[in-house]
């Protein structure tokens, strides 16, 4: 690619008859020299710009990527969690029936206990009321024998 100091610095060889005005030629060469350098200084930055815009095109892409593989984390992450939860809440509950199971089972052989003390706490009464009747009927024959005589 010509530089700008390439056209600067470009020579013509003169001809005697019909050629170019130096003058012109220099004035041209000038005002192209001008313009292209501002046209290549504008085309320098604009590749820098290009290059700058890239690198952040490959950092913002980078970013995306780390963005959606956190997000792609979390969400698996979320699941487990749920997952978790959802088995100790069917174990807590598990837990509890095979306690409340256990509970009853105590309680139905408390009760069980319970009416046998009362079965024999009332076998016990009878045998009691039975022995306080024959008491006193013994007593009452005693107290006839001896009114009689």
């Amino acid at each position: 690619m010509i530089t700008p100091l390439d056209i600067e610095n470009k020579k013509f060889s003169k001809q005697m008859m019909n050629g170019y005005s130096v003058e012109e030629v220099d004035d041209f060469l000038d005002q192209i020299t001008a313009d292209y350098e501002k046209i290549y200084k504008d085309n320098a930055e604009m590749k820098k710009k290009v290059d700058e815009l890239e690198k952040n095109l490959v950092h913002y892409k980078t970013i995306e990527s780390t963005l959606q593989n956190t997000l792609v984390m979390a969400q698996s992450t979320a699941e487990e969690v749920k997952d978790i939860a959802r088995q100790q809440a069917e174990q807590i509950v598990k837990e509890a029936e095979g306690t409340a199971r256990q509970s009853v089972e105590e309680l139905n052989q408390e009760i069980t206990l319970k009416k046998k003390e009362l079965e024999d706490v009332q076998k016990q009464f009878d045998i009691y009321k039975a022995k306080m009747e024959s008491l006193l009927i013994s007593q009452l024959e005693l107290i006839k024998d001896i009114n009689k005589q």
